[in-house]
């Protein structure tokens, strides 16, 4: 038992990859399992899948039934020979060949229309990882909301007991009373963006959009993604690139296009069989074979085949656009992957702890007047942009390591920063050249954002 209990208490202190979490896993199944447009993809991708049964099979043969009479005057069939009942069969007949070409193009099609299901799929995935990782970013804030919510009660506390024994001015401690009100603001705008990332991530796995998501681990417990050489985070990203696949078999469907309008060249064949009964002479019966004769038809057919070729051409060039662009991309987010992670050593190492630092050294000078309340002022404020920078800055690393899982065209800036939610309101332009304590906020590289675009007064 005490085994067991110490197995537990391990595993939860060691980080976990976004990826792993159970919580992130099992909403994920959900939306992979109830979404309306995976469903539709899976569907067109089977319907696609049945085209080549049908291109593939022999056209209708064509009955015909007759009657040839000697004369107007009363049926001769039995009395004349060349009167009699026909009863005919018509089976068109491909040049051996052209019906699996067709059929091979079309299931090359349907392997296209397949992988499109899979890019859905894995945007899916991302898009519910992104999501959750919004939640939690938003709900940090609001922690470091309750957080800046002690701190400033602190100091009103400290405000007035100076203010009441005559050591400190009345403004102190209104202007201690107005940041505690903002502060109820800010949690108001801040529990809204929460009902909003809430529903962003309930509609993606088709749940009540209200219905609560636990999230047990903060951001800062999951463990920082893995940087990879970058020639091998290149291979995995066209080994895994799901717009590579599509651009490599929507080549090779060309190919077959191109093979099955080659065969257009190639003249169709007609078997013609039937039988005429003549009544009490014996009947007749006639074999026929037709085939066309490709003449008002060449300038099409040869216009078919350059047309089939130039798509070809231009899927290929197409393909080489996809691998170039998955290359940059992968090289891209390596780059802005690895400032990140700088970032939030920086960030461990010193700014928060220094940050903090700041912030109780200067509460407690003042409370003994060695500070002004402008010196409290400033350190409050720099700990929101610190610490909200440092919620922005494991938000970002996550999503460039979820963008790095989807296989993402899309530039990392657009990937790591832009979060519609999950700005923290409360932290304006800080001046961090005359902080107490020499806690000076080293603001994040451009692809890492922090929390910068709050209204001032925190």
């Amino acid at each position: 038992m005490v085994a067991l209990l110490l197995a537990a208490l391990l595993s939860a202190a060691v980080p976990l990859p976004l990826a792993s979490d159970p919580e992130v896993s099992a909403l994920v199944a959900e939306a992979l399992a109830n979404s309306p447009d995976l469903a539709r993809a899976d569907a067109a991708a089977r319907a696609e899948g049945e085209r080549a049964p049908q291109v593939g099979s022999l056209p209708d043969p064509t009955l015909t039934l007759g009657i040839q009479n000697d004369g107007f005057q009363s049926i001769q069939i039995g009395t004349m020979e060349t009167s009699y009942w026909q009863v005919m069969l018509t089976q068109p007949v491909p040049w051996p060949g052209k019906l699996s070409a067709r059929q091979a193009a079309a299931r090359a099609q349907a392997s296209v229309v397949g992988a499109e299901a899979a890019r859905l799929r894995l945007a899916t995935t991302a898009e519910v990882e992104r999501a959750y990782v919004d939640l939690l970013l938003v709900r940090g804030q609001l922690e470091l909301l309750g957080k800046l919510e002690t701190l400033w009660a602190e100091a009103e506390v400290m405000a007035r007991t100076r203010y009441e024994v005559g050591q400190g001015a009345q403004s102190d401690l209104l202007r201690a009373q107005l940041e505690r009100t903002r502060l109820k603001q800010r949690r108001v705008t801040l529990e809204g963006d929460e009902r909003t990332r809430l529903q962003a991530l309930n509609r993606l796995r088709v749940h009540p959009l209200d219905e609560p998501v636990p999230t047990p681990r903060p951001l800062s417990a999951f463990a920082d993604p893995v940087l990879r050489a970058a020639a091998e985070a290149v291979r995995d990203a066209e080994r895994r690139s799901p717009d590579l696949a599509i651009a490599e078999l929507a080549v090779q469907a060309a190919d077959r296009r191109v093979e099955s309008a080659g065969q257009d060249w190639f003249p169709d064949l007609a078997v013609t069989a039937g039988v005429m009964p003549r009544g009490q002479i014996e009947p007749m019966w006639t074999v026929q074979l037709g085939i066309t004769l490709p003449i008002w038809g060449a300038t099409r057919q040869s216009k078919g085949v350059e047309e089939s070729r130039i798509r070809r051409e231009a899927d290929a060039r197409g393909e080489e656009a996809v691998r170039q662009l998955v290359r940059l991309r992968a090289e891209e987010r390596r780059t802005v992957l690895a400032a990140a992670l700088q970032t939030l050593e920086i960030y461990r190492g010193g700014i928060l702890v220094q940050s903090d630092a700041a912030v109780r050294s200067t509460l407690a000078q003042y409370q003994v007047g060695k500070v002004t309340f402008p010196s409290v002022l400033e350190v409050l404020r720099g700990l929101v942009v610190d610490e909200g920078g440092y919620l922005e800055a494991l938000a970002a690393a996550q999503r460039l390591a979820i963008a790095d899982r989807e296989v993402s065209l899309a530039p990392p800036g657009a990937v790591a920063g832009g979060n519609p939610g999950g700005s923290m309101p409360g932290a304006a332009s800080v001046s961090t050249g005359g902080r107490p304590g020499g806690a000076a906020s080293a603001p994040p590289p451009a692809a890492v954002p922090a929390a910068t675009g709050m209204p001032s007064g925190m």
